[in-house]
């Protein structure tokens, strides 16, 4: 007897699906994306006694027509033999929307197990159902269970033990569907029969007569079904002729016309009529005059959530990784493998510290993310903001994205999962790294304050954000218009009632986005900081302008230095003799080769290797200046750091510098993100390379026109 069985959980989206895989399986879930797509993939096991059960969580469909990828995922999987049950979660409170799938279902002959889910809700709408007259239409047992509470999931488990343990194994009834379609499936049935081997063997013939009448996608490019297609042809003219519709909508006039037929034996509902919660909250919150300020209310509560609750983590994680570096350059020997030592402090122990550091926003901001999206909310944003984001080509779901993009560009990326329309989403993925994120901050807090009035510093900052808004709305406006150009899709926006999610689902969600943003970005800037630690760090210099040491120790031989004033005097010498090691390395050398090609935007060769060192994370370029300057604080506030810019920089270089940091890829961990998301290099290189491009077309003009019309071209200091 098998060991292992093998389950497919499918069902429409907003359906409790995900709750019912989480309730069945807690943790113990692998997640990952199918191959050649995007589509999400996640598989759990369960034990139940001696026998495991895989549960593969199918995309969120409406049905097996493979239009979409996600439809082409979950039936592609569906096909695969080894397949032991399906497990179908419809939602009750909706049941002749929801059957649809379940009649599609239905026709591949593979055991079934019906999950009546949100029951609760459907007896609030006063619906009630005759389960045993619904099993035998088909032929298939229901549960009745509400995931969100756990109900009738112990009822499910053991439902699911007994249809794979019994010896006949019950298969879903043969639906009917009239004589003229009844006439046709069975007359390309017949010419199947004759190709037995046949790549869906395990599929009765009749779902495959049914997929060829509906001119699918998936069927039609298998060759092996060659010799049917023409037959196919004349049975979808002949339906065609005979009904003056297209045999794929004709198909589906008849799924629904049995849907109905089931429903009014089945399906009874009270005389109490109640007006949904939901529909009176929706009033306020669709509101076409209060909807939008609503929602930015709601996104400003989401980011001070964010925040407010990160920085405490934030601030610990940081203070033990300075400790852990501390401590590894305490105990380690001195004059014993001083590379490794420093590969290991300031390398790695920086590099997974940098990427830590940034965990508990991302994990606060996932958790209000899966708050607004179990209850219901996001849903109502996407339909918000959909009037204005189709003027640029857009769905109203890319504003979400986009709007985390002004904290980090990578949960942002992720969040385009989203949005249904290939096209949609990768014109939002493109344009996503033009919103200001968060590590860009620094940049902007380091520059504004040195070269602008307090009076227009507020503004300066604005123009920075809005540019990039602009400049995104319009590049999605263009990449419609061209690399993602077609017809624009009609969307349908389910708005699902109003749930309180629970604490159990909401953790899962949390944890799933944040492993993955450990797992996949966090060990790209690893890497990246390990190269960049190589390249400031060699070559090393032997002989340096100035006897560093003799001067250190005339400090220290000077009696009448406090020693507050020799600190500060050797500080500075130590910090010019890293500055002279730094333009002696990898990363001074290349920025030295790049000066000529930075130059006609402003830029000399220091700001030209802080911009490399800003390729793995954009907060590096501060920290980069401040060794180039020889500063010992080199954060947002270091005055002297700042005294240093205006030393030798216009307000118009310091504009050209922000606007460049603003247009050019975020970092290494967005490329990598987009990688992954696109499951193409071509693309995500394709993009940082249009980025950089962008930053350098548009920064040249800045710079060169400023330049002719002598506009912030004085030095301030």
């Amino acid at each position: 007897m098998k060991k292992v069985f093998k389950i497919a959980l499918t069902g429409n989206p907003n359906c409790g699906k995900t709750t019912i895989f989480n309730q069945l399986t807690g943790t113990r879930q692998h997640v990952g994306n199918y191959p050649g797509v995007t589509v999400e993939r996640k598989v759990g096991r369960i034990q139940l006694g001696e026998f495991t059960l895989e549960i593969v969580d199918l995309p969120g469909i409406y049905s097996l027509s493979s239009s979409s990828p996600e439809e082409k995922v979950a039936f592609r999987e569906l096909m695969s033999p080894g397949l032991d049950l399906i497990l179908n979660v419809v939602d009750a409170s909706i049941p002749q929307r929801s059957l649809y799938l379940t009649t599609q279902l239905t026709e591949l002959g593979i055991p079934m197990l019906i999950a009546f889910n949100m029951m609760d809700e459907a007896r609030e709408k006063g619906l009630q159902f005759n389960i045993r007259k619904m099993e035998e239409y088909f032929g298939a047992e229901i549960v009745q269970t509400v995931g969100s509470k756990g109900g009738g999931i112990d009822h499910l488990r053991d439902s699911i033990r007994n249809v794979l343990l019994s010896e006949g194994k019950p298969h879903p009834a043969t639906l009917r569907y009239g004589g003229a379609v009844d006439e046709a499936i069975e007359n390309l049935v017949q010419k199947i029969e004759l190709n037995p081997a046949h790549p869906c063997g395990h599929l009765p013939p009749r779902c495959i007569a049914i997929k060829l009448l509906e001119n699918d996608d998936s069927v039609n490019q298998m060759p092996e079904f060659d010799s049917v297609r023409s037959a196919a042809e004349i049975q979808r003219k002949h339906l065609e002729e005979k009904h003056a519709i297209e045999s794929e909508t004709f198909m589906a006039d008849c799924r629904y016309g049995i849907i109905s037929g089931i429903c009014r034996s089945t399906v009874k509902s009270t005389p109490v009529k109640r007006q949904q919660i939901s529909d009176q909250i929706d009033k306020i919150m669709t509101s076409k005059f209060i909807g939008l300020p609503i929602f930015c209310l709601i996104m400003l509560l989401t980011f001070w959530f964010t925040f407010t609750c990160a920085q405490p983590f934030m601030d610990l994680i940081e203070s033990l990784f300075g400790t852990l570096t501390d401590t590894v350059n305490s105990i380690w020997p001195e004059g014993k493998l001083d590379f490794l030592r420093a590969l290991l402090a300031d390398g790695i122990i920086s590099g997974v510290g940098g990427v830590l550091v940034f965990l508990p926003n991302i994990v606060f901001l996932f958790l209000a993310i899966a708050f607004l999206e179990d209850s219901g909310y996001m849903a109502r944003a996407a339909f918000v903001m959909d009037g204005f984001m189709r003027k640029f080509g857009l769905h109203g779901k890319s504003f979400i994205p986009l709007l985390l993009g002004f904290g980090c560009t990578v949960p942002a990326v992720m969040a385009t999962r989203s949005i249904e329309s290939e096209k949609d989403r990768m014109t939002t993925i493109m344009v996503l790294p033009l919103m200001s994120c968060g590590a860009r901050l620094p940049i902007y807090s380091l520059i504004i304050p040195a070269f602008f009035l307090p009076k227009y510093q507020a503004w300066v900052m604005w123009l920075i954000y809005l540019i990039g808004v602009a400049i995104a709305m319009i590049a999605a406006r263009l990449l419609k218009s061209t690399l993602f150009k077609g017809d624009g899709e009609v969307y349908i926006m389910e708005l699902p009632p109003y749930r309180m999610p629970t604490l159990k689902s909401i953790l899962i969600h949390m944890w799933e986005r944040s492993a993955m943003y450990l797992r996949k970005a966090g060990t790209i800037i690893l890497a990246a900081s390990i190269v960049l630690f190589i390249a400031n760090t060699y070559p090393k210099k032997e002989s340096f302008s100035t006897d560093y040491a003799a001067q250190i120790q005339k400090i220290e031989q000077n009696t009448r230095l406090t020693e507050e004033a020799k600190k500060e005097q050797r500080t500075a010498l130590e910090e010019q003799k890293k500055a002279e090691e730094l333009a002696w390395t990898i990363s001074g050398r290349i920025g030295k080769g790049l000066e000529p090609v930075f130059r006609p935007l402003g830029f000399d060769w220091k700001i030209s290797t802080a911009l490399i060192g800003a390729l793995a994370a954009k907060e590096v370029f501060v920290s980069q200046l401040g060794i180039l300057y020889a500063v010992g604080d080199a954060d947002e506030t270091s005055t002297p750091l700042k005294e240093h810019l205006l030393e030798h920089y216009t307000p118009l270089q310091a504009f050209c510098v922000m606007l460049f940091c603003l247009l050019s890829i975020p970092c290494m961990a967005t490329i990598a993100i987009v990688r992954r998301e696109t499951n193409s290099w071509k693309i995500a290189l394709g993009q940082a390379a249009g980025l950089l491009i962008c930053a350098y077309l548009l920064t040249f003009l800045v710079y060169q026109l400023g330049t002719a019309l002598q506009l912030g071209t004085r030095l301030l200091s």
